[in-house]
């Protein structure tokens, strides 16, 4: 699923044309998965009580950053191979894409926190995990613009972004769960995201959602992808 997913997401972000259908099935299923995450009903649980609604907001966005991120790797490996500034700014555009997204998903962990923890933000593995990640996707950004010419930036960029991504995967969803308990829902100690709260009638929204989230990820990539496109051919004019 993972292969088809960058297979997929790949050709959508290089699609010039058309692209209506799967952009307003994109839009369909946020707005709403939007609507019924607010209205539809959810399981009482304790701890995370009416707060587990963010589950249809906050982790979408962290399934869509991953799947926009592996797209950029997938870039970067092409740009290795076969060298082009075409190559170069679709890994950029897509890692920027992924990082925005990844500090939504902060955000909204952070909120979900404040509600369920009464902390905007605690020392617990998973979320140091997550903002480590973050700061080594910045330093992407901070490394491309540390460098003045452009074939050693993009190969170097292309670099750092297939190891970024390596160590930010552990970080994510290996180390919190090798750290022992931790307060994030799904691990020990806290109900969120398993078996028990995940039920039928959240799988209608949640599924849907995520589908959504990650179709906006690609055409946020695209759009930003054909803007600098644009703006590259004009400067050569």
């Amino acid at each position: 699923m993972t292969v088809a997913g960058v297979w997929g997401g790949q050709r959508l972000v290089e699609q010039r044309g058309g692209g209506a259908i799967w952009k307003g099935l994109a839009v369909l299923l946020i707005v709403g998965a939007t609507v019924a995450g607010f209205l539809s009903p959810v399981p009482a649980l304790p701890i995370v009580n009416e707060s587990i609604r963010n589950l249809f907001f906050h982790v979408p966005m962290w399934f869509a950053m991953i799947m926009v991120l592996l797209v950029s790797v997938w870039y970067s490996i092409r740009y290795l191979r076969e060298p082009s500034s075409r190559l170069d700014v679709l890994a950029h555009e897509s890692a920027k894409t992924g990082i925005v997204l990844g500090l939504l998903g902060l955000a909204t962990g952070s909120l979900w926190a404040r509600f369920t923890w009464g902390a905007w933000w605690t020392p617990d593995p998973r979320l140091n995990g997550a903002a480590v990640a973050m700061l080594i996707y910045g330093a992407y950004l901070v490394l491309r613009g540390s460098f003045q010419d452009e074939q050693q930036r993009a190969r170097v960029s292309a670099i750092y972004n297939i190891f970024a991504f390596a160590a930010a995967i552990p970080l994510l969803f290996v180390l919190p769960r090798l750290s022992g308990p931790s307060l994030h829902p799904g691990q020990t100690g806290n109900p969120g995201f398993n078996q028990y709260d995940l039920d039928n009638t959240m799988r209608k929204v949640f599924y849907p959602a995520v589908i959504g989230w990650i179709l906006f990820a690609f055409w946020v990539a695209q759009v930003s992808s054909r803007y600098v496109f644009l703006k590259l051919k004009h400067d050569e004019q």
